[in-house]
């Protein structure tokens, strides 16, 4: 009987161990991403997890967090900073001060994100929706018609006027030939109303599109 109560235990526990493994590694993927919160009083964070891990961009510090056992939400804590999240809400402690009522901007997010993995100059524009992004070296990323049309191209060094206050890139390729121009010039979202400092233009092979940008490092 002992041994049949030993096995049937040792059974349980690697089992229930099994569950607690998938849980967390479903966790871990649901909640993997980017994310940017506001807070009261006007304090702003941004938040990267990947795995069992949270980098938090604070003022003045990055820091890295390991996850920990929470009865709800997700939490990261070390023994100075904890992070806890859940749905759109968040909650920040950094030492003795704590910044409540954070919320989710998910708009931003998409910003936050494309800095994050390098990109230096990000535009966006409407109908049909598209973006792009520019990286070191002149590797530009246009996306256009909602996602299903992607270009992926090298420019050339650009072209700049400080009189006009434009930057034109130029792609090598000649398949697909890309002019895209930046001008510093005010500029606003047609359908979300949001301002930024630059006039984009890019001319495609069969279409142009205009819309707007900004500079993320």
């Amino acid at each position: 009987m002992k041994r049949a109560a030993w096995f049937y235990t040792s059974i349980a526990t690697g089992f229930s161990l099994l569950i607690a493994t998938s849980f967390s590694a479903l966790f871990a993927e649901a909640q993997a991403g980017t994310f940017v919160y506001e807070c009261d009083k006007g304090f702003r964070f941004s938040a990267r997890v990947e795995g069992d891990d949270a980098w938090l961009f604070l003022p003045g510090q990055t820091v890295k967090l390991p996850h920990v056992v929470s009865g709800s939400g997700a939490r990261y804590s070390d023994d100075s900073v904890m992070f806890w999240s859940k749905g759109e809400e968040a909650l920040l402690e950094v030492g003795s001060t704590s910044y409540r009522h954070c919320k989710s901007n998910r708009s931003e997010a998409i910003w936050e994100a494309a800095k994050l993995d390098g990109v230096d100059f990000r535009a966006v524009g409407n109908e049909p929706g598209w973006h792009l992004e520019v990286r070191e070296g002149q590797k530009i990323v246009f996306v256009t018609d909602y996602g299903k049309k992607r270009y992926d191209f090298m420019s050339a060094a650009p072209q700049t006027d400080q009189g006009t206050r434009t930057a034109v890139y130029r792609s090598l390729e000649n398949v697909t030939p890309f002019t895209v121009t930046l001008k510093g010039e005010p500029c606003t979202d047609t359908m979300s109303g949001e301002k930024f400092a630059t006039t984009v233009v890019v001319r495609g092979p069969d279409n142009t599109y205009r819309g707007c940008g900004r500079a993320l490092h």
